[in-house]
């Protein structure tokens, strides 16, 4: 293991699931890589492939699914020749996930001291009291109040902003390289949103952290993330920090997205928004699977485009960019 190397590489990752209906290639070619303590924002609408994307990394991926191409460089090592017992020895202890319903992280039947003792006693030997220890620091470190209380408290007597604060607080407990968060705060009200993405921030700077927060909201990682990843159909189209892809879309589905946002829009004016629905991935039109829905489709995206990169060190998968880097 090479302390130089990225926390996380994925390179050419493919993922498919074998249905009755066909083969369905729900992450197709996507690559990206995670510096130590640095946060990226893998961004999409829903069918996009992040979520699968995330659950690949994490060996999560079950029957009709499989990892069927491609490398998952995990501080060097490839993870998809990992075995399953390999993949629970690193889960919880080296690499985290924060769901979206933190009731995926908790069990309601036990205690939260029981839950985050536990995951704490699975991957290191450690006393009990030590591990409660270090369980109530980790409910402080999300700012849960009187934590040594809760501690004591079951799932079901917390709000559904608490409850997601003990999930991140258990993703936590290992001090982990890499944190994948899905969504975890689409459900929580804006003002606790905020204090969870600071508190996120603020890991991410003191620990080192590598963090993965998969959303369809761009405010969301804005102001969190250092780079952006926008998939569409399975397929990375546009990679780069995170000003730059914002400040100056390239592909004209990052274009549509930051368009879409209500902020962009006047006031009185009707929201802009991206024509059509996302294809089938059992259905991709030929070629660019963006182009019955963009506004500058031409013939030549009929043949599915390369990815290109920017001067700026951005790679965008588009035509046009392909045509205007050839002319510069």
């Amino acid at each position: 293991m090479s302390s130089s190397s990225p926390t996380l590489q994925v390179e050419n990752l493919q993922t498919q699931f074998f249905t009755k209906a066909g083969v369905v290639t729900a992450v197709d070619d996507v690559s990206f890589t995670v510096n130590r303590g640095e946060v990226l924002g893998l961004v999409g609408e829903s069918g996009s492939g992040k979520t699968v994307t995330g659950f690949s990394i994490l060996g999560l991926v079950d029957h009709p699914g499989k990892v069927t191409g491609g490398k998952i460089l995990f501080n060097g090592e490839d993870l998809t020749t990992y075995s399953e017992n390999q993949y629970r020895a690193i889960r919880g202890s080296r690499i985290s996930m924060v769901f979206q319903d933190p009731m995926m992280t908790l069990n309601p039947v036990l205690r939260v001291d029981t839950q985050m003792v536990e995951a704490i006693r699975a991957h290191e030997k450690i006393s009990k009291a030590d591990a409660l220890v270090r369980a109530r620091d980790a409910l402080g470190q999300v700012g849960i109040p009187s934590p040594d209380e809760r501690l004591k408290s079951y799932p079901h007597q917390f709000s559904g902003g608490m409850r997601q604060r003990v999930a991140f607080a258990i993703a936590l407990l290992n001090k982990p390289d890499l944190i994948i968060a899905d969504e975890p705060t689409t459900a929580l009200d804006v003002t606790i949103q905020a204090q969870i993405l600071f508190e996120t921030q603020k890991l991410c700077r003191e620990t080192g952290t590598s963090l993965v927060w998969i959303t369809h909201d761009l405010t969301v990682v804005a102001g969190l993330a250092d780079n952006i990843c926008v998939m569409y159909a399975g397929k990375v189209v546009e990679t780069g920090k995170i000003d730059d892809v914002l400040d100056d879309p390239k592909h004209p589905y990052t274009e549509g997205l930051i368009g879409s946002v209500p902020s962009r829009n006047k006031r009185g004016q009707p929201l802009t928004q991206i024509p059509g629905m996302t294809p089938s991935l059992l259905n991709l039109p030929k070629g660019c699977p963006f182009q019955k829905r963009c506004q500058y489709a031409a013939p030549q995206c009929e043949v599915s485009p390369k990815i290109t990169k920017c001067e700026d060190g951005r790679l965008v998968r588009c035509h046009r960019v392909e045509e205007a880097m050839a002319h510069a």
